[in-house]
């Protein structure tokens, strides 16, 4: 009999290994079964194989923390061994990264890929500030390789996911692997207590009055925080990310508007209810997921997919209502002005 209620499903071949939600690289992935088979947790509760390019793993507490209506449901059916109770649980500190790791890191911008992809875009000048706003580093992990470092509201940082991105497209590179990995994996091989928080939640403790945007993607927060300045904008880092009590908990009280990708909505308005729990007004901008066409849904667009189609230059609304006849309608709802909308050349 094994000692532990919940385990990683044991392998009986390539159907019981899965496509990992964060790095996407197919058959690495392990998920979470409940030995007495009372609960099927979803599909992103388990771990990558890929500890040290990847390193995600959603536990059965972190998924009985965002769904506490799913530990009661358990407890009403006499199973008392689904978690130890509070006095029991010995709790591991969070671990953090040494701050100064994180300045070393905030230079080589003109080797940076991404930030060449976003100077081309908006302008050196506007470039730079969104990457020294958000203190976005570089590492030499890969070649022009970013670093999205998370940094919490009391300004600790918890992690930096490094990525490399393609500087004429702004897409992440992907062949002939996924280049994505974690900076506590290279840096602290063992005994690293992750838990992570918001892309940008750092800005919360300086910001207290504008509503806050959440996206998924770390690229897609520093492009709408160029056109919609409006917004303070964080990312959760992914469609599962950080839906859960301690990353929530730096929202309390405030004023969140949630843009999920092209597909993700409905995950997301799922979470509705839990995150107004902590005392956050949210709202969902479900326009998209309403409106797009198929081709767009395919490739998983985001909010920021239609910002970059806007040229100021241009006669605006009617060329842009003959490329994509939802973006002039996106935009007023937002109440984006494009006037205000200035890209500086390099």
């Amino acid at each position: 009999m094994t000692a532990h209620r919940f385990i990683l499903e044991p392998y009986k071949g390539i159907a019981t290994r899965h496509t990992c939600p964060a790095c996407h690289r197919k058959r690495c992935f392990s998920r979470y079964v409940d030995t007495e088979k009372q609960i099927s947790f979803p599909d992103h509760v388990g771990r990558c194989d890929h500890e040290q390019k990847c390193g995600y793993h959603f536990t059965p507490r972190n998924y009985f923390d965002e769904k506490p209506e799913a530990k009661q449901m358990l407890l009403e059916k006499g199973s008392s061994s689904v978690l130890p109770k509070p006095g029991e649980i010995k709790t591991t500190p969070t671990s953090f990264i040494n701050e100064e790791i994180v300045k070393r890191s905030l230079k080589c911008y003109k080797t940076n890929k991404l930030y060449q992809f976003l100077a081309s875009q908006f302008g050196e000048s506007s470039a730079m500030s969104l990457m020294k706003k958000y203190r976005v580093g570089s590492s030499r992990y890969w070649d022009g390789a970013t670093v999205f470092w998370q940094i919490d509201h009391n300004n600790q940082v918890r992690t930096g996911k490094i990525m490399l991105y393609n500087p004429e497209t702004g897409k992440r590179v992907k062949e002939p692997h996924n280049h994505i990995t974690w900076a506590h994996s290279l840096l602290y091989k063992s005994g690293f207590n992750l838990k992570q928080c918001f892309f940008g939640e750092h800005l919360l403790s300086t910001d207290k009055t504008r509503p806050v945007a959440l996206v998924e993607s770390e690229k897609t927060a520093l492009i709408a925080s160029y056109y919609l300045p409006q917004y303070l904008w964080l990312a959760s880092g992914g469609k599962n990310g950080c839906f859960n009590e301690s990353s929530l908990s730096a929202l309390a009280k405030r004023s969140v508007v949630l843009f999920p990708d092209l597909g993700a909505t409905d995950y997301w308005q799922s979470k509705i209810g839990m995150i107004r729990n902590y005392g956050i007004e949210v709202q969902l901008f479900d326009y998209l997921e309403n409106n797009a066409p198929e081709s767009e849904r395919k490739e998983g667009y985001d909010i920021a997919d239609y910002l970059l189609q806007i040229q100021p230059d241009e006669a605006v609304l009617q060329a842009m209502n003959r490329k994509n006849p939802h973006l002039k309608t996106l935009i007023e709802m937002l109440g984006l002005e494009l006037v205000n909308v200035q890209r500086n050349s390099s």
